[in-house]
């Protein structure tokens, strides 16, 4: 009787979460009064909280922990507002409550780069909720970019806390590769453009810092986007393989803003946490300029410092050992954290014989973490269903392991 309870149960729970959802996504995020909300501060770490519960009776007994993305090291420490809203102004807390969860989140003890500590915080929250509304059944993981990094190594190194993930358009797959592909994207734009960009790319002046994206648009976005510069910016954009849509020029200047925005605003905080500088191109060929000989010969050259590798080697790389459910979600045109990520983590779960726990999907378009409403909860749905009836291990095949790289 009990495994028929359980099929049905699973069979279920995703039409509910359906019909949920149907009524959930007319209300936006002002209009969701029937969730619970409360604050408060992490003794000894200072990160904030906040636990949101559902209408009384309707708990499920389940916890939805959430690792929001990157904030700049420069702003207040503080639960990003705008990061827990879904596209059309739904209100994630609301949307999670309204399917019977609860939801945890945490500002993290600290801005800019927070992946190291990130697991821990998270788990903070999680402690700090069964104390006061008592040991879920099941607590759930969920995050975006580096949060959802965080996700992917929460599962992996939590699982005593973690009974499954989702981890949604976050540097999964090799976090030197995502150093590295800011970096390149920083050098051949001061190879393409020389000059404009004042400073190095691996030391970013104060005062470009505290005047950015002003200097952007009134300094870079003329001459970028100059008539005359067409066929220089189309270099640029084939050797860096930054992502775009052919003849939509919002998503040229998206990408190009946002690749020069995470040089600016990250790399001193980056070389501050790590150590050391993480920016390695000594040995990189580009290539798809008009002259790939030149280029090669003249732009700029960084040797990564050790220390700072190592750092990224211990604490922010995963490894794609999993033992519960993760299902992963991204564009496929993401300009911040290219989808090539997606491919590298598949190849380390299969290398970990972690294949029956990880469940890839994504989205066929352009943007980061430019997810509808409706692709957020199906992979939710997934996770859910892989908790409800957990995958039985298996070997991976390896015959045809590819060998992954970006670009």
């Amino acid at each position: 009787m009990m495994r028929i309870a359980r099929l049905l149960l699973i069979m279920i729970v995703p039409l509910l979460l359906v019909v949920a959802l149907s009524s959930l996504l007319a209300y936006p995020a002002q209009a969701t009064p029937l969730s619970t909300c409360s604050d408060g501060q992490v003794v000894g770490t200072g990160a904030y909280y906040r636990i949101c519960m559902p209408p009384a009776g309707t708990w499920n007994g389940d916890l939805v922990v959430y690792a929001h993305g990157y904030v700049a090291y420069n702003k207040p420490i503080t639960i990003p507002e705008d990061q827990l809203q879904l596209p059309g102004g739904v209100s994630l807390p609301g949307l999670i409550n309204g399917l019977g969860f609860a939801f945890a989140t945490t500002s993290y003890r600290m801005n800019g780069l927070a992946i190291e500590t990130g697991v821990a915080d998270l788990v903070d929250v999680v402690d700090i909720f069964s104390v006061t509304h008592g040991v879920p059944t099941h607590t759930l993981v969920t995050g975006v970019s580096e949060g959802g990094l965080i996700t992917a190594l929460a599962i992996e190194q939590r699982s005593d806390v973690f009974d499954g993930g989702l981890s949604t358009c976050g540097p999964i797959g090799d976090f030197k590769q995502q150093i590295n592909y800011f970096g390149d994207f920083r050098v051949l734009f001061d190879y393409f453009f020389p000059g404009v960009i004042p400073g190095s790319p691996i030391s970013i002046p104060q005062s470009l810092i505290d005047d950015w994206p002003h200097y952007y648009t009134a300094t870079i976005q003329p001459i970028v986007f100059s008539s005359t510069n067409a066929v220089t910016l189309n270099q640029l954009l084939q050797v860096s393989h930054a992502p775009y849509v052919s003849g939509l020029i919002t998503t040229v200047d998206t990408s190009v803003f946002d690749a020069l925005s995470y040089n600016v605003m990250a790399t001193n905080d980056a070389v501050q946490k790590l150590g050391g500088q993480p920016f390695d191109n000594h040995d990189r060929v580009y290539a798809g300029s008009a002259n790939d000989t030149l280029l090669n010969q003249q732009v700029q050259r960084f040797n990564a410092d050790a220390v700072a590798l190592q750092n990224i080697d211990l604490h922010y790389q995963t490894i794609g050992q999993l033992s519960v459910p993760l299902v992963t979600l991204h564009t496929t045109l993401d300009q911040q954290v290219p989808y090539w990520h997606e491919q590298l983590y598949r190849v380390k779960v299969i290398q970990r014989d972690s294949l029956a726990f990880h469940q890839p999907m994504e989205v066929n378009r352009y943007g980061h973490c430019y997810f509808e409403s409706s692709d957020a909860l199906g992979a939710f749905l997934q996770l859910v269903n892989m908790v409800l009836n957990p995958p039985t291990p298996y070997r991976s095949p390896r015959l045809y392991l590819p060998i992954m790289s970006r670009g």
